[in-house]
């Protein structure tokens, strides 16, 4: 599985921008969770939000809850992480994950997301 994310910036306070990540070389009609991750300078790896490709059920910590969207186009074969109202603490490295029906974990390249004034 190859994911190739895009969309990362900077940003100010307050502001919004949407994440990209085009997944390929996976079974076409096989279970998989595909989502997104960051890590922050000096903080361990956190799961920022996902979505199950079996029923669309979504998942997003409380830190983003509210304020981060997760979708994706099966067509495309792309998810999306549209994130408004951003905050400095938002600043790391975005990855996206996949993560199929062995429990195989794939990981994209991460994009900068930067928030300052």
């Amino acid at each position: 599985v190859q994911l190739q994310a895009s969309g990362g910036g900077v940003v100010q306070p307050g502001g919004s921008l949407k994440l990209s990540c085009l997944a390929s070389g996976f079974v076409a009609g096989d279970s998989y969770v595909i989502g997104w991750f960051r890590q922050a300078p000096g903080k361990e790896r956190e799961g920022v939000s996902c979505i199950s490709s079996y029923d669309g059920s979504t998942y997003y910590p409380d830190s983003v809850k509210g304020r981060f969207t997760i979708s994706r186009d099966n067509a495309k074969n792309t998810v999306y992480l549209q994130m408004n109202s951003l905050k400095p603490e938002d600043t790391a490295v975005y990855y996206c994950h996949f993560k199929g029906i062995r429990g195989v974990d794939y990981w994209g390249q991460g994009t900068l997301v930067t928030v300052s004034s």
